[in-house]
């Protein structure tokens, strides 16, 4: 029978830890690193139930691929309830998933630790903006992670960094407290063989198509419980309408859950485009010096030429405001750029990004270009087949082929071959939009 152990859940100050074995048939989604992750207040007082959150909700949606069952020696009876929800949303939404039980040698009704705090996930992108300004009132702790799109690899440092100061100005400049988490979640699993054996099923990766909702939400689940946070806050990436296959959603997020604590997947109910609105219009009566930082390629500023800073710019015109005084050099040749970049397939684009390209046209239809390049470009997007952008960046047969193999091959033989298969699945990497 396919399983997974959670053992020694350890927490030693502000670091977690916790040893994970598997049957044999798992061991190739695991790498031989124990789980661990790094908080900014102590989590020795966290209930054990409680402690096991990050590692649980990291393990089961790998387990629910493999129907193997999970077992750990103590749970927060809040979060195991909430681990079957998940299950039941993330199954109704991706068909290979085969479900597993959770066994528990006790479930714990954690006592919650009263403090009427809130967290939200923090890059100081479009979506976590736009949800600060939606909460404000609150005065949420921000909360910013290390261990996927930032790696907890040397060669990241930097960015981190660069995160880190970011969102420490904006907390100061607010009268905000941070809270910065670093983990090994995607080191830990064997994130391109999930890539090798799940690629065919999903838009995007493992982690963004079906682990990184209960995951991230998960991570965070001793810090809340330390700080009394009785909700968080995690910024929707699509909205209404968008049936993707997307591992953070309102029926996935909105059921995270544990002692003291309820997780929302918040402004759902808006498209990018009237996030960036509702953000115009925070920045017209409260902030005009507001700076935002979406980059797929910078954490220190925004380079403007990819394919995501040009679409925040866009949008930002659509909004009634001048791109270059919130973080993006931008002017009326760089719209022959974009169309170019599209038309030749430059940047790798999913189903998310032409939805988003969509919103994009529908409200430049609404709205009288104030340039003949700004109106050249608005003609062009009113008739350009957005599918045809989306087939023409799939990544090519010999990626794909490579990502089969891997599929088949013994564990053994896999990790003899890794080096070269995470020399090409370089090639495939897609960085996915900061929260």
């Amino acid at each position: 029978m396919s399983s997974i152990v959670i053992d020694h859940v350890q927490a030693d100050g502000t670091t977690l830890e916790a040893d994970v074995r598997t049957s044999g048939d798992l061991e190739r989604f695991f790498t031989t690193e124990s789980f661990r992750t790094e908080y900014d207040v102590p989590i020795a007082d966290v209930p054990e139930g409680v402690l096991a959150i990050p590692v649980l909700a990291q393990v089961c949606p790998v387990a629910w691929a493999n129907g193997a069952d999970v077992y750990v020696d103590e749970v927060d009876a809040t979060f195991a309830a909430a681990l079957r929800d998940v299950e039941a949303s993330l199954r109704e939404m991706h068909d290979f998933l085969e479900g597993g039980t959770l066994y528990a040698k006790e479930t714990i009704a954690a006592d919650p630790r009263a403090g009427g705090e809130s967290g939200l996930l923090f890059t100081g992108g479009v979506d976590s903006t736009c949800s600060y300004v939606r909460h404000r009132e609150e005065a949420p702790t921000l909360v910013s992670i290390r261990g996927w799109t930032i790696t907890p690899d040397a060669a990241d440092d930097e960015k981190w960094d660069a995160l880190r100061e970011r969102v420490t100005g904006f907390a100061d400049e607010h009268g905000l407290e941070t809270a910065f988490v670093e983990s090994n979640m995607l080191s830990f699993l064997d994130h391109p063989m999930l890539l090798a054996h799940y690629k065919r099923y999903v838009d995007g990766a493992w982690y963004s198509s079906v682990g990184h909702g209960l995951g991230l939400l998960g991570l965070c689940a001793p810090m809340a419980y330390a700080r009394g946070m009785e909700d968080l806050y995690v910024a929707a990436t699509h909205w209404e309408g968008i049936d993707l296959e997307w591992g953070s959603r309102p029926d996935i997020d909105d059921h995270v859950r544990w002692a003291g604590t309820q997780c929302h997947h918040d402004g759902y109910e808006l498209t990018r485009q009237e996030r960036v609105d509702a953000i115009a219009d925070y920045v017209r009566e409260e902030e005009p010096n507001l700076q935002l930082q979406t980059c797929n390629d910078r954490m220190d500023g925004n380079c403007g030429e990819c394919e995501k800073c040009y679409r925040t710019a866009v949008g930002l015109r659509l909004s009634g405001l001048e791109p270059t005084d919130h973080g993006y050099p931008f002017d009326d040749e760089d719209y022959r750029e974009i169309r170019t970049a599209l038309e030749e397939g430059r940047w790798v684009l999913g189903q998310d990004e032409k939805y988003m390209w969509e919103d994009i046209r529908e409200r430049t239809r609404e709205t009288d270009p104030s340039s003949p390049a700004e109106a050249a470009f608005f003609a062009w997007l009113d008739e350009v087949d957005l599918d045809e952008l989306v087939s023409e960046s799939e990544p090519p047969l010999s990626h794909r082929l490579l990502r089969a193999g891997a599929r088949n091959a013994p564990a053994s033989v896999y990790n003899a071959v890794y080096p070269a298969w995470a020399t090409a699945k370089s090639g495939l990497r897609r960085v996915r939009r900061g929260r």
